[in-house]
């Protein structure tokens, strides 16, 4: 991790991370449980959740906040640097996943034969990858088959972060295509099943937590807007908007849900057009972004102290 690869320009990252903090600090509150419960969609990569006692609400709760704190706090300055606070954070992660590896296998609780070493490089994919791989499936959709200088720098921000958390040069391509492509064969390639009391459980405990510090109205209110929109981003992102599919796992999407998912996208969609513009004015460029990193440093700060822990002798049989 010490070693920043050839193929990193880190000015170009600093400014991905520049680029980026617009979205963290407005959108990925409000979706991060969505796009967090994607590892669940498939047995294979939820066996390590539910094997490390993942399956309860408050388990849920620390799992997403965890990377709440990592994925935003990874966009502020120098967070990415090696004494920053999301470098420290990437070598814990990669830390408990060995552990838990470790943990599995000599507990004989995973079968190497069928799923080959658990919690291998690629699956962090999925989450490192996401924000780029939507950003390159639209450009290719559009005509475009090349980024524009500050779409490649959020990519190599990016790129640089999910570096950090083991992914190897092969795995973490830099053009649309080639980001789609490898996206596309990890999914292709990725043993298909759907146990539901492994990945139902492990998605219906992550829906239904309660991550808000206090209990008090404004925390609830904010809770019950946040879940509907949770749910909208799952469903968009995973099952091209087909409310049936998702009942069927356990997700129930109601019309006080789309209600409340609109009315935060419009918000969302506001907050981000403004600062967007206010970004671009030379005369308000910086006040901009230094209150986009207070807004950032005030929602850490809310979602608590991440501890990236394990402990073997609470992991289940399953």
């Amino acid at each position: 991790m010490e070693r920043v690869p050839d193929w990193v320009d880190m000015e170009l990252v600093e400014k991905g991370a520049r680029l980026e903090r617009n979205t963290s600090a407005h959108a990925a509150p409000y979706a991060i449980r969505g796009g967090f419960v994607a590892t669940f969609m498939n047995t294979y990569a939820a066996l390590p959740m539910a094997l490390t006692g993942g399956l309860d609400k408050q388990s849920a709760v620390q799992r997403i906040k965890e990377t709440a704190v990592f994925f935003a706090g990874s966009t502020l300055p120098g967070a990415l640097d090696r004494y920053g606070s999301s470098f420290k954070a990437a070598a814990k992660v990669r830390l408990v996943h060995s552990m838990v590896r470790y943990h599995v296998l000599s507990r004989g609780q995973w079968d190497s034969a069928v799923y080959g070493i658990p919690i291998p490089q690629s699956d962090q994919m999925p989450a490192g990858l996401l924000g780029i791989f939507r950003l390159s499936l639209g450009l290719l959709r559009s005509g475009r088959d090349q980024f524009t200088p500050d779409e490649r720098a959020r990519v190599e921000f990016v790129l640089y972060r999910t570096y950090l958390l083991g992914l190897p040069r092969e795995l973490l391509p830099d053009t649309p295509r080639r980001i789609v492509d490898v996206m596309a064969t990890r999914h292709a390639t990725l043993r298909k099943a759907y146990d539901d009391d492994t990945c139902g459980a492990l998605l219906r405990a992550t829906m239904d937590a309660y991550m808000e510090p206090d209990t008090s109205i404004r925390s609830r209110v904010r809770d019950r807007f946040e879940k509907s929109f949770s749910k909208d981003f799952f469903i968009r992102s995973y099952f091209a908007g087909d409310i049936g599919r998702a009942k069927q796992i356990g997700v129930d999407f109601t019309s006080a849900d789309k209600l409340r998912a609109g009315c935060v996208g419009l918000m969302i969609g506001a907050q981000m057009a403004i600062y967007h513009r206010l970004l671009d004015v030379p005369a308000t460029t910086s006040a901009a972004d230094a209150r986009l990193v207070k807004k950032l440093n005030r929602d850490l700060s809310r979602l608590g102290h991440a501890e990236f822990t394990t402990d073997a002798t609470n992991y289940r049989h399953v």
